[in-house]
Parts: structure tokens; sequence; C-alpha cells
């Protein structure tokens, strides 16, 4: 491979083949030559002087595209779309007459953008849902294992590894909803004209506006879209776009999420991402498992929430009928936003699959604060045996603070349940106490908000897309 030129890093290390192919110029251009025939077919269908058999002739050369021949064209007129014109028509001679008959270039251009971002979309929602279906299985397998929780990331009520979960899966069910509506909303720009009036196939139809609201129609059905745009200027509006992207910014906050809980996880030592037999961590420091695949995620995914912005600035600043500043703009930012979010939730499922959890880890950083948080339970229990619940209350604050001044400035472990032992006020022997310190006690009803989620929720989804799953990602790693 030649090494004096730039290569993105998305097509080089991130995205897959299969999103990489859906905006590559050859699916843009086997698209035109669809869009051609459809068209061509359309206008047959409504009485134009298009025949069956320069239609016909079209499909026979649907596919075998003569590159070589635009491309030298293209250098003379410098107009990508005629150039294929012509490309299409030395190939089809007894049809070249009539392709892209009453259309501009917006007609390939645009509706091939919407087939595009269309395919685009359900690649992504192919990869969401095997996500969540990973993620799933995750959570209920680790539905019942206590872990110390955290707000500020701070010490707080414990909770259990597979309730954590479902807060990652929740955000991915945000996500395909939108997507979902994103899906269903997408929409062909049909044969509107240089300025969306139609004013041409006017013409064309002899002022027949029942054959021209057809022709709309018939060009969707043949694309396999449900209808077309009702109005436009000569594009389709650019929020459209800004939608879009907007479902995978979406994503990708989630992903980001998600990666940075792993990363935190990593460096409490509780649960790791996969790391391969010869990954090295660090060139300097051989023992070093770093969590790269998580920080590829956050990486990837703060590129692509930036990039969102490109489409709604290009929507907003979009001038009348249309201008031409948002060609090179769009060019760019559409597509790599989906190469990246195609990498991102590979990386996301290859991580989820992957994940080491250890639960002595999560237990011995539990149990070290587990006194604390008992101190309410121990309270109860010494009230029960004839003691005063304010004077209680007072003494179990004095000797947390002394417990936390051991722990803090003297590095000594957490000896809580020893000084209330110790304590006549409370009547209970640190065996007593010991009983207390059941994890299972503290998680309230986070094994069964697990179970409910995933049969509620997860597995109507999953049910619903069932023909998507079976995905295994391949990343570089």
């Amino acid at each position: 491979m030649s090494q004096d030129n730039y290569v993105s890093p998305l097509s080089e290390r991130y995205a897959s083949k299969e999103m990489q192919y859906i905006f590559s110029p050859d699916m843009k251009f086997r698209t035109w030559r669809k869009l051609w025939i459809a068209l061509a077919e359309a206008e047959h269908d409504l009485g134009l002087p298009v025949t069956r058999e320069q239609v016909e002739e079209l499909k026979a050369h649907q596919d075998d595209i003569n590159y070589e021949v635009a491309k030298i064209r293209e250098r003379l007129v410098r107009h990508d779309v005629m150039s294929h014109v012509y490309a299409y028509g030395a190939q089809c001679p007894n049809a070249k007459g009539i392709i892209h008959l009453g259309a501009t270039s917006c007609y390939v251009g645009d509706n091939t953008d919407m087939i595009v971002m269309t395919e685009g979309l359900k690649l992504v929602k192919k990869k969401l849902v095997c996500v969540m279906e990973e993620l799933s299985k995750f959570a209920m397998k680790y539905r019942d294992l206590p872990t110390l929780a955290f707000t500020h990331f701070q010490p707080a009520q414990p909770t259990t590894v597979g309730k954590r979960a479902t807060l990652w899966l929740q955000e991915l069910v945000l996500d395909m909803e939108d997507l979902e509506h994103t899906l269903s909303c997408m929409k062909l720009l049909g044969s509107k004209g240089t300025t969306g009036t139609q004013a041409s196939f006017l013409e064309l139809f002899d002022g027949d506006h029942e054959k021209i609201k057809k022709l709309d129609a018939l060009i969707a059905e043949k694309m396999g879209f449900k209808e077309c745009f009702a109005v436009s200027g000569q594009t389709y509006s650019r929020k459209v776009d800004t939608r879009v992207l907007n479902v995978l910014a979406g994503i990708a906050a989630s992903a980001h999420k998600f990666s940075n809980d792993i990363r935190l996880l990593q460096h409490l030592k509780e649960i790791e991402e996969p790391f391969e037999k010869n990954q090295i961590g660090s060139s300097a420091m051989a023992y070093k498992r770093n969590p790269m695949r998580s920080e590829r995620i956050a990486s990837l995914a703060r590129y692509v929430l930036v990039d969102a912005l490109n489409p709604a600035i290009t929507s907003a600043t979009q001038w009348f009928e249309r201008t031409l500043d948002d060609s090179a703009n769009k060019r760019l930012s559409v597509p790599e936003a989906f190469l990246a979010i195609d990498g991102i939730l590979d990386l996301y499922m290859n991580v989820v699959d992957g994940l080491v959890v250890y639960p002595k880890v999560i237990e011995k950083r539990l149990m070290s604060e587990l006194p604390f948080m008992a101190t309410e339970n121990i309270m109860m229990d010494a009230v029960k045996a004839g003691g005063d619940r304010q004077e209680l209350h007072e003494r179990i604050r004095t000797l947390s603070m002394e417990a936390g001044r051991n722990v803090k400035e003297l590095g000594l472990e957490n000896n809580l349940l020893e000084l209330i032992a110790e304590d006549p006020a409370f009547h209970m022997t640190l065996e007593d106490l010991k009983k207390v310190m059941e994890p299972s006690r503290y998680t309230g009803r986070a094994k069964e908000q697990t179970e409910e989620f995933i049969e509620s929720v997860i597995h109507p989804i999953l049910e619903e897309n069932k023909e998507l799953l079976g995905f295994k990602a391949e990343i570089n790693v």
C-alpha cells in the first residue's frame, strides 16, 4: 500500500467493510443507475415516450458500470452526474436519449443520499440490537452480585453489577427509540426539478398534475420507500441530515458513558475490558493493562458528538431553494459520522462480549464501606434492644468519624464494627454486628429491577428484531 497519501483512520482502522461499502462510490453510482431506471420506468408507466425496450436496456447494464468512460468524460466536462449519464448512454444507445429525462442532478444526488443514510441507519440498528442483547446477558448473569455504588464517585448505597448494566442498557433503549423513529420518517426527495416546483415535468406531461403526483409515488415505490417529501427546494431539507446525525450522536453519548464507567471500574480492578494474550499495555510499563478499547470508544464518540454540529449549521445557513455550500461539508460530515459510530458499536460489542469481572475485589471494596451504610440497620436493632434512638444516632456519628480518620489518616482498616461492639450503648457483640453485614440486605430491589427490566423492556426489543441478531464484531486491536 502507498505510504505517501493520507488515509482516513475511519476506513483504515475503525469502520467495518459493510459500512464502508454503504458510503462507497460503487454504492453511490449503482444507486444512481437504479434511480434512472426507476424514473424511466415510471415515465413509461405514465405514458411518456419511453419504451419498454429502452427501460430493459437500462436494466441490462445496471451493474456493469463503465467507470473509465465516466472518468474520462468528467475530466472534460467537470460534471459527475452528466459524465455518468454519458457513460450509461454509451452502453445503452437506444435509451441514451431518455436517461435523466426531466431531472436535475439532485434527483440522483439527493435521493441517493437518502437511500445511503437509510441503509447506514439499518446497519447501525443491527449492531445496536446486538450490543443490547450481549449487555442484557451480562446484566442477568450478574443481577445478584452486590457491588458498591457511587454518587459523585463517592461510596453510596450498594447496587448489583447487573443493575448497573441496566443503566447502560436504558440509554441504548432511548437511542433505539430515536433510531426507529428516524428510520420510519425517511423519505425520498423524488423528482422535484430545479427549484422544487416540478415545472419541467409539468411541461413533459402537458400540464397533467395527477400524473406528476403519481410520478413521485412510483419512484418511491420502485426504490423501496413509502413516499417522497411533499415539498422541497432543489434539495431535500438539510434538516434531515441534522436529524440523522443527532441519532448517531445520541448513540455516541451512550457509548461514551459506558466507556467511562468501564475505565473507572478497570482502575478499581473490579471489571476489565478484554485483554489479548500478547497485547502490550505500555511501551515502558510492562505490567499495565490499559482500557484502550474503552478509551477508543470515548475518543470516537467525542468526534461524532462534535461532528453532529456540521449538518445543524449547514441546515441553518442554506439560502432559499438551495446553495452549494452544503456539498463539501456534507460529503465529509455525514459519511464520517456513520463510519465512526460503526466503529464505536463494534468496539462496544467487543468490550461487552469479553468483560472480565472480579467478584473478590468487588466484595472487598464493598465490605470496606458497608459498615458505614449498615449503621441505620444497626441503630434500629439497638433501639429494639432498648436503646435511645437520638443517643444512638449521636454515638454512631462520633464512632463513624473516628473510623473514618483511622482509614484516611492512619491507613488502617475500617474498624467501625469493633468500635460499636465496644460501646455498651448498643448492647451488640461483634458477632451480632457481622450478621448485619450481609450485602444483599442493602441492594434493595436491584436484582428484581434487573429481571423486570430485561423481561419487560429488552426482551420485546430483541424479539421484534430477532432477524438482526447474531452479529459478532471484528476490530483492529
